[in-house]
């Protein structure tokens, strides 16, 4: 079965598991351990003191704290990952296993921090320069033999890019064979763009 807090994808075997885990403490006491793991997902700390105290009348051994502090991370992130309104969220859960009571404190808690953790998300990932500038030229370097000399060319290709935290430009130089820039040009694996761009070396 797919879910779209999975990204449309079956729900991961562990997370499965664990859903069972967070059915053990009562649904006021997941609210307050959903409210510690949203604090640590936006960047604000998470207060393991406390989460052992609303894990303690379950009985949670240090194993299963970590687990339902995971479990409810991998939920909450994928779920803004893949823009999953907070009803979709409630009914895909509770197909899962956890309890109404449970979900809708869950639930809560994400739409609460719904936009803050999509913000926090993007501001995260993965972040490329820009390509600014591609100069290049031909070099012919002395190649011997038993029999002769010959020149063979390079190509050197020199890329300045604007680095994706700072704006600071990087030069980089890449050398590439005659036979090996062909080859690039005619399989079209070598891509330049104003937001990506990718060095083959050799």
């Amino acid at each position: 079965m797919r879910f779209r807090f999975c990204g449309d994808l079956d729900c991961p075997d562990w997370v499965l598991a664990e859903i069972s885990t967070l059915a053990k403490i009562s649904s006021v006491k997941m609210k307050l351990l959903c409210a510690q793991v949203l604090k640590d997902l936006l960047g604000e700390g998470i207060d393991y003191g406390k989460v052992a105290k609303l894990t303690a009348d379950a009985k949670f051994e240090s194993g299963d704290v970590k687990a339902s502090v995971a479990v409810l991370s991998f939920i909450f992130s994928s779920a803004a990952k893949h823009d999953v309104d907070s009803e979709s969220l409630s009914s895909e859960l509770q197909q899962l296993g956890l309890p109404k009571e449970h979900t809708t404190g869950l639930c809560k808690s994400y739409e609460d921090k719904h936009a803050a953790l999509q913000d926090k998300l993007r501001e995260t990932s993965l972040r490329l320069g820009r390509l600014e500038a591609v100069s290049w030229r031909v070099d012919y370097t002395l190649s011997s033999s038993e029999l002769r000399e010959v020149n063979e060319p390079a190509i050197q290709l020199k890329l300045q890019a604007q680095g994706a935290e700072s704006c600071s430009t990087e030069t980089t130089v890449v050398s590439v064979s005659a036979d090996k820039f062909r080859v690039l040009l005619a399989g079209q694996r070598c891509i330049f763009s104003t937001h990506i761009f990718v060095i083959f070396s050799f």
